[in-house]
């Protein structure tokens, strides 16, 4: 036998080796985990749905696991800072990463992101979802999304819907209404959902598309009216209103929540992660909460949450490129 070959065959036992000894290393980090706090970054601001959902969630794997679980704030550029952060750990289920629709859509509003979604993470399953609410000031010739759509279709341009802003999920919400039903109104973006619907209630705009919770005491206080949720289906959290798909067959979108972990980190773990997070939200204390903040549990395994992410990122992709929204 050739020395060349003697040191090939070295070389592979050494390969063996060492992929032997990574995972047998993974089994134990997964079968002993957790062993240490474990961070849940929240790519926004202490307050936000976001925020509080990762706060809820974390509590009850604390409970669980009897390991602290600590939200990690990193507001900024979007979103994409928190993300980005979450991309560069260490995948061994230590980091977590509270996804919303907002990275889906950065995927697309921002050209030269420092991680790719679906290369850099791995799915860990979705958590909870939250329709939207069509809203129009009660001087709105309009009492069902049907009137809404002839009324803009008759006067182009004439409607003007306000959005928390540019890219935001409720503007895209309502560029897919453009798109798919060929109504033209009027964009006025705001800094903040708060401010579109105070400017609602005054008249000054005519059309918000906004979450549950924001919306519906604007219509029980009667300075607004709703006509439709945003979600494939009727919801729980407003009985009453129909869902836009039974007027525009196929229309959805809808807020959500979900977990993700470095790509990388051994499956056990985010087998580990899933379970506990299912149970967590099935929780009557988590799902009482969630209704306050107007949102349903919906939960999954990490196979679905990763084709629901990758739908997303197609289907919010072609939403922010049809409505020229631009990264502010």
């Amino acid at each position: 036998m050739t020395s060349e070959a003697r040191g090939g065959r070295c070389n592979c036992k050494h390969l063996f080796l060492w992929v032997f000894l990574w995972y047998s290393l993974s089994l134990c980090q997964a079968a002993e985990y957790p062993i240490r706090p474990i961070r849940i970054i929240a790519a926004v601001a202490p307050g936000s749905g976001p925020d509080i959902i990762s706060r809820l969630i974390g509590g009850k794997l604390t409970e669980a696991w009897k390991q602290q679980v600590i939200v990690d704030n990193r507001p900024g550029a979007g979103g994409n800072l928190g993300a980005e952060i979450a991309a560069r750990a260490a995948p061994d289920g230590y980091t977590l990463l509270m996804i919303t629709a907002s990275q889906p859509i950065a995927a697309t509003l921002f050209p030269n992101l420092n991680y790719d979604l679906l290369r850099d993470f791995a799915p860990v399953g979705l958590l909870a979802y939250t329709p939207y609410v069509v809203l129009v000031n009660n001087s709105v010739a309009a009492t069902s999304v049907k009137e809404l759509f002839a009324l803009a279709k008759a006067k182009p341009g004439a409607l003007r819907y306000g959005s928390g802003g540019s890219g935001s999920p409720p503007h895209l919400a309502a560029e897919m209404l453009r798109s798919q039903h060929g109504i033209d109104m009027l964009h006025v973006p705001y800094k903040s959902i708060a401010p579109a619907l105070t400017e609602l209630a005054a008249g000054q705009i005519h059309v918000v598309i906004a979450v549950v919770s924001a919306a519906l005491p604007l219509t029980a206080t009667g300075k607004a009216r709703a006509l439709a949720v945003t979600s494939a289906k009727r919801t729980s959290l407003a009985p009453d209103l129909p869902a836009l798909a039974e007027t525009l067959p196929g229309y959805e979108l809808t807020g959500w929540y979900g977990l993700a972990v470095p790509a990388g980190t051994p499956r056990d773990i985010i087998t580990r992660i899933n379970v506990a997070g299912v149970q967590a939200v099935k929780s009557a204390a988590v799902q009482e909460r969630l209704t306050a903040l107007g949102a349903e549990a919906r939960t999954g395994t990490p196979a679905e949450f990763g084709a629901h992410l990758r739908a997303e990122i197609q289907r919010l992709g072609k939403a922010v490129r049809e409505s020229g929204a631009r990264a502010e």
